[in-house]
Order: structure tokens, then C-alpha cells, then sequence
């Protein structure tokens, strides 16, 4: 996990962050969706071998925790501190972080929130149910925070489908 800039030319603008958030709204979200969505996440991270912690929660409780080899307790501490970002603000990590830099500033600097309990890399996406809102979060960590957040959003786009 790196805690610099993405490259611009790699990293989604803000609005691509949003529409994903738009479209990547669920019908339900049960303890069978959580595990379904993991070992996607798993089975995804695998064949990239990809040294990646990911986690599910929904409503506070963790309903899904993989560490895969090449993942270290660091990987967990950066998935507790994206997650917060993501239910505090309502939106990815990533975007949250993104807004700040396109304000010419960081999050570190101007959220005024504790940098060794929040981060807003990404990596860490809301789980949005219609109708009820943001009921949990979906986390990777272990890659670079642009390839954390692309691979979380790959595998919704699957698991919506």
C-alpha cells in the first residue's frame, strides 16, 4: 500500500468515481451475498496473485476476512483505517481521497481526522442497498491504492451482474 498520489493517467476522475458509486448499487445484501462477493475477491486476487487482505463488513459485523500469501497484519490495520473513511463520508475511499487532492490539499492534511485511525486510499467501496443506503464495506488492501480500488470494483461489476 502507498500513500502517495496515483498517477494521473492511470486513476479515475471523480466523476468516474461517482458514476461507480451510482451504478454499483445493490438489490440485497445478505451473509450468502458477503461470502459470494469474498471468494470472487479471493478467486480474483488469486489469479493475479495478488498479496492482498480483503475484508466485508455490514452493520459493524465482519462477515468476510481472507489474508492471501504475501499479505502482512499491516494490510488489516489499512483496512480498518479505509473502512472508517467509508462509513463516515458515505463513499469510497478513494473518492474521498480524490476530493481533497482536487481541492489542491490531502486528506491527511485537511480532514482534520486522525491519519492512524482514517485513511482515504482506496481500496475500501460502499456496499449500497436501494432503498436502505450504505449498509456495509468491501476492502482490499495490499496494492498500490489505484489497483486496491480497481480490483474491489471489478468484482461488483461482476457480482451485480
Amino acid at each position: 500500500m502507498t500513500a502517495a498520489s496515483p498517477n494521473p493517467a492511470t486513476a479515475p476522475d471523480i466523476a468516474t468515481l461517482e458514476e461507480q458509486e451510482r451504478r454499483l448499487v445493490l438489490d440485497s445484501f445478505t451473509y450468502d451475498d458477503a461470502w459470494r462477493l469474498g471468494t470472487l475477491l479471493v478467486d480474483l486476487a488469486r489469479e493475479r496473485r495478488a498479496p492482498v487482505a480483503i475484508d466485508i463488513t455490514r452493520g459493524g459485523q465482519q462477515l468476510f476476512h481472507a489474508a492471501l500469501p504475501g499479505s502482512t497484519p499491516d494490510n488489516d490495520a489499512w483496512i480498518a483505517r479505509k473502512r472508517r473513511v467509508v462509513e463516515r463520508y458515505q463513499s469510497s475511499s478513494y473518492l474521498v481521497g480524490s476530493r481533497f487532492r482536487a481541492k489542491g490539499t490531502t486528506f491527511e492534511d485537511s480532514s482534520r481526522l486522525d491519519p492512524d485511525v482514517y485513511a482515504a486510499h482506496g481500496g475500501a467501496f460502499p456496499l449500497s442497498v436501494r432503498g436502505a443506503g450504505v449498509v456495509g464495506v468491501v476492502v482490499v488492501s495490499g496494492l498500490p491504492q489505484v489497483e486496491d480500488h480497481a480490483l474491489v470494483v471489478e468484482a461488483l461489476e461482476t457480482f451485480t451482474k
